[in-house]
Protein backbone atom coordinates (compact mmCIF):
# COMPACT_ATOMS: atom_id res chain seq x y z
CA UNK A 1 0.00 0.00 0.00
CA UNK A 2 1.48 3.07 -1.09
CA UNK A 3 0.90 4.84 2.28
CA UNK A 4 2.99 2.21 4.11
CA UNK A 5 5.92 3.11 1.73
CA UNK A 6 5.71 7.24 2.06
CA UNK A 7 5.91 6.08 6.25
CA UNK A 8 8.72 3.89 6.07
CA UNK A 9 10.38 6.46 3.64
CA UNK A 10 9.79 9.54 5.78
CA UNK A 11 10.84 7.47 9.16
CA UNK A 12 10.07 5.65 12.22
CA UNK A 13 6.57 5.87 13.32
CA UNK A 14 4.40 4.37 15.96
CA UNK A 15 1.71 1.66 15.27
CA UNK A 16 -0.88 3.71 16.62
CA UNK A 17 0.34 6.76 13.98
CA UNK A 18 0.63 3.95 10.85
CA UNK A 19 -3.06 3.19 11.67
CA UNK A 20 -4.00 6.77 11.41
CA UNK A 21 -2.32 6.93 8.47
CA UNK A 22 -3.51 3.41 6.73
CA UNK A 23 -7.47 4.72 7.83
CA UNK A 24 -7.10 8.14 6.24
CA UNK A 25 -5.44 6.38 3.09
CA UNK A 26 -8.30 4.10 2.96
CA UNK A 27 -11.05 6.54 3.54
CA UNK A 28 -9.58 8.78 0.42
CA UNK A 29 -8.69 6.51 -2.17
CA UNK A 30 -10.80 5.55 -5.18
CA UNK A 31 -10.77 2.28 -6.64
CA UNK A 32 -9.95 3.89 -10.32
CA UNK A 33 -6.72 5.91 -9.38
CA UNK A 34 -3.69 4.91 -10.99
CA UNK A 35 -0.80 3.86 -8.33
CA UNK A 36 0.94 7.26 -9.38
CA UNK A 37 -2.37 9.08 -8.00
CA UNK A 38 -2.23 6.34 -5.30
CA UNK A 39 1.44 7.65 -4.08
CA UNK A 40 0.33 11.75 -4.78
CA UNK A 41 -2.66 10.90 -2.17
CA UNK A 42 0.03 9.14 0.18
CA UNK A 43 2.61 11.86 -0.01
CA UNK A 44 -0.02 14.56 0.91
CA UNK A 45 -1.45 12.52 3.59
CA UNK A 46 2.18 11.65 4.91
CA UNK A 47 2.98 15.87 4.59
CA UNK A 48 0.00 17.28 6.03
CA UNK A 49 0.84 14.78 8.89
CA UNK A 50 4.75 15.80 9.49
CA UNK A 51 3.09 19.51 9.38
CA UNK A 52 1.18 18.74 12.40
CA UNK A 53 -2.41 18.03 11.42
CA UNK A 54 -3.21 15.07 13.56
CA UNK A 55 -6.48 14.93 13.79
CA UNK A 56 -8.04 11.76 11.88
CA UNK A 57 -11.15 14.25 10.64
CA UNK A 58 -8.61 17.18 10.05
CA UNK A 59 -6.38 15.23 8.23
CA UNK A 60 -8.85 13.50 6.02
CA UNK A 61 -9.85 17.38 4.88
CA UNK A 62 -6.11 18.40 4.54
CA UNK A 63 -5.16 15.73 2.74
CA UNK A 64 -8.61 16.19 -0.10
CA UNK A 65 -6.58 19.75 -1.46
CA UNK A 66 -3.50 19.64 -3.55
CA UNK A 67 -0.57 20.23 -1.38
CA UNK A 68 -0.17 24.67 -0.90
CA UNK A 69 -3.65 24.79 -1.07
Amino acid sequence: MPIYRQAERAGVFLPSELALLGRVFDRLKVEAQSEKQREALASRIMANYMAGVREEEELLSASRQPLGR
